[in-house]
This record gives structure tokens, sequence and C-alpha cells, in this order.
């Protein structure tokens, strides 16, 4: 690997006799992670674990997780190690309390469905990505993770930030110059330099002030960016504590994981670097916004005088039965579509719908044709699906993966209607069937597209 010379004249002095083994270490494979999601994948294998999440596993190689059908239905996530590190904060931080949670720049959505697995089902999370296209991979991610009390947003940082004091955590990893990403993306290398690393700085400065007002004092701030450098990392901790007035908070790490401190000031701030953790560089601090902790419940129906209320509408017939505990929540519909939101935080719904653009929200139960009902892609990943509202098939891997092409299904000896496809006991999603065929209804822009023959992608579980 040929890495820029103001690189090398920047990073290396941070390293100091630690910079041939940091070199050595990127021109080593990059390893590959996951996270399971354990509420759809309880058994977890026998493979080396991520010392940091307990529901995070190294590969031993890289396998196509495209034709996992198991990859599909969200049992699990391919993370990048190093950022399953996020949950330590919250583990230590949050714990079992009730909390509003902003993921500012979420998309693809790894760290998003690894705090929604992390906080209590009376919690809220508000997953936002300012780029529509990004926003709709987030979406779809977060569907598959299956979380009813996420909400997906696409709005800029600003535009939150009128949200005055209405989270308690927020999570800022930041777009950065991408310096810990060069042993997995090549490209980085090839788009870094020293004006560039200036912009992101400034750039960060910009997003947390644009934002902070959002957090409630005495809340949480997690920022992240995953590279190397002084200026994009300590020094906007230190600015954020100097001038937004915040508190650094320390972490309780284990020596055994290697994680580098602060290359200044000796901050309780923590650095991954290739050559002594398994994983990509990436960067994190806590802090808590000063002043004391206010009455939230203030903020729970404040309204947006320009935006309408949403339409919260009674759903009546057999429908409510496709979710388990259906009591906890709320029904409402839009366009002859039907969705649910968990009613502990309704309130919140309507306040966000008031300010910030919806990409998805809740469960999407599905869609009034006429007199038919069509269950949607949503709640077949939803962690709330009542299974046994549906005829079940359970299907073998080469099906399941028809299935996603969004091929023509038969299923002959199962009944007429809608059919719920399991693979391994885990939902993938619904078929209409109709007696000679099956009406495939997996979501058209999520279908595999490649023509590869999966028979020799071996299941590494």
């Amino acid at each position: 690997m040929i890495l820029p010379e103001d690189f090398i004249q920047k990073t290396k002095p941070l390293l100091g006799d630690q910079w041939v083994s940091f070199t050595e270490a990127l021109n080593e494979v990059s390893p590959t992670s996951i996270r399971f999601n354990k509420q759809k994948y309880s058994k977890l294998p026998e493979m080396e674990s991520v010392p940091w999440c307990e529901n995070g596993f190294y590969l031993p190689q890289r396998p196509s997780f495209t034709f996992d059908p198991l990859f599909h239905t969200g049992a699990y996530y391919v993370q990048e190690a190093s950022s399953m590190f996020v949950g330590l904060v919250f583990k230590q931080y949050v714990k079992d309390q009730t909390v509003r949670v902003l993921d500012l720049c979420a998309a693809p959505g790894g760290k998003s469905t690894h705090i929604a697995s992390l906080i209590s089902e009376d919690s809220l999370l508000v997953s936002n990505e300012v780029i529509r296209s990004r926003a709709n991979i987030l979406s779809e991610n977060i569907t598959k993770a299956g979380y009813p009390n996420v909400i997906v947003t696409n709005n800029d940082p600003s535009d939150i930030g009128r949200m005055e004091s209405f989270f308690d955590v927020i999570l800022i990893d930041a777009p950065c110059s991408g310096e810990g990403m060069f042993r997995k993306d090549p490209q980085a290398i090839e788009e870094w330099s020293l004006g560039n690393v200036q912009l992101c700085e400034e750039r960060q400065r910009r997003i947390v002030a644009d934002v902070w007002d959002a957090l409630r004092p005495g809340g949480i701030l997690i920022y992240s960016t995953c590279t190397y450098n002084t200026g994009e990392n300590e020094h906007n901790v230190q600015w954020i504590r100097d001038s937004l007035g915040a508190e650094i908070l320390p972490l309780e790490v284990s020596p055994d994981w290697n994680i580098h401190p602060s290359f200044e000031n000796n901050m309780p701030v923590y650095h991954f670097l290739p050559h002594l953790t398994k994983g990509e560089g990436f960067f994190l601090a806590v802090l808590r916004k000063s002043g004391e902790h206010s009455d939230k419940s203030e903020h729970s129906g404040k309204r947006n005088k320009k935006q309408g209320k949403a339409k919260l509408t009674p759903l009546e017939g057999e429908y409510k039965n496709y979710l388990t505990d259906n009591e906890k929540y709320t029904f409402f519909e839009k366009s002859s579509s039907w969705f649910a939101f968990p009613s502990v935080n309704i309130e919140q719904f309507e306040y966000i719908v008031s300010h910030l653009r919806l990409v998805s929200a809740g469960i999407y139960l599905g869609e009034i044709k006429g007199k038919d009902f069509i269950p949607q892609q949503s709640l077949a990943m939803s962690l709330a699906l009542n299974t046994s509202a549906f005829e079940m098939v359970d299907i073998d891997k080469n099906t399941a993966i028809s299935y996603l092409r969004k091929e023509a299904q038969t299923f002959s000896e199962s009944p007429r209607g809608y059919l719920l496809l399991m693979y391994k006991g885990i939902p993938l999603g619904f078929v209409k069937n109709i007696g000679n065929r099956a009406n495939n209804l997996y979501p058209n822009e999520w279908r595999i597209r490649s023509g590869y023959n999966p028979e020799d992608n071996q299941p590494f579980i």
C-alpha cells in the first residue's frame, strides 16, 4: 500500500516506534466481522468473538453474504468490529433507562441496528441520514432488523437542532477523511489530502453545533470518526468541551483490548489502530452536556404549527392480530396503507412527524386493495410479528434464493392465501398462493440482481 506523503508526515510522529507495525497491518487482509440479532438468531456460533461486543464475531474468511438467506432475514448484520465499540457506551451510561436516541449520520445502519438492540422497548431511536438514497438503504437495514421503536428520517442537522432538548443521547458518527478505511477502501487513499482533512474538521464542528440544542442538558453525546488525525478527533472533542460546554466521560475498557489512548492532552478518548486491535481505524469519545436534567415531557406533543397532526385511526378487524401484544401499539392509516407504532411513544412520534421528513417508522403492516389486505415486508421482518396469524412454510436455501431474486414460486401443497416463508425458523417474507402459482411479494428494490450460482457459497453458520 502506497500512502500519501503528507499522511506519513502527519501520522508517523503520532505513532513513533509503532509506525512500522502500523504500516505492516495496513497491508494485511481486512478482517470480516458480523453482529448477531439475538432476538432473531439466539444460537451464537463457536467463532472468535469481538471482545467489546458480546454478539460480535470474526469470520475466518469473507463469504458472499448476498447469497445467505439468513443475512436477508436480519439474523445478523455485517459490521466492522471497531464500530461495535459504540455499544459499550450504552451499556455503561444508558443501561436500562428509557431514552430518546438520535443517530445523526446513520447510513447504512450498523450502529443504529446495534443501538436498537440495546435500548429498552419503551425507548425511541431516530435514525437519520441527510442523503436520500442512503436514507433508503438505512431504512431497508432498519426494517430487516425488525425493531418497532425506530423512526428513519432524512434531514439536515440544523432541522433536528430545532427540536430543543428532545434527545437524551445523540450519536454523531461524523463524515471524515476516512484514514481508518485505507486498508478496506483504496479509494479513501486516493481522496485523502491535507485540505480535505481541514474541510472535514470544520464540517464536523458545524454538524455538532447544528444539532447541539437538540441534546438535553445532562444528555450524552457520542462523537466518533473512522480516522486517526488529532484535528478531526482530539481537537474537535476539546472544542466541544470548551466551546459548547461538556464533560468528557471515561469508559471502562479492558487493557487486553489494546485500545490506544489519546494522542494529545491525555483525554479519555479511544483510538482503534489496526496493528493493535482486530479491526479498522476508529475513534470515539463520550461527552456529557452541561446543565441539569430537565423534564422532557413538555416536548412530547409540541408540533410545528406549519404542519398537521398525524391521522391516527382505530384499525378494525383481524389485521391487529398480525402483531403480538397488539394492545401496545397505535395503528394509523395513510393512503390505504396501515402502520403501527408503540403507543408509549406515540406523542413523540407525532412531534417528530411534524418536524422532520420521515422515510419509515414503526411497522408497515400492509396495504388495502379492494377487500384484500396485502401484508408488507416490514411486517414479515418485525420482531412484533405474530407468526401464528399466517400459514407458515419452511423453505430450503435454493427456494429462499429464488424468492429473494423475486422469481416465480409454486406451493401447490399449501393452502391458498398469504403464506409466510420461513428459513431456518426465521421469517423471510410473504407470498400469495393462488393455486397454480404464488405471487412473490418480496420488495422489488431489495431483490438479488446477481446471476451468480450460489451453490458454491458455503454457509458459515
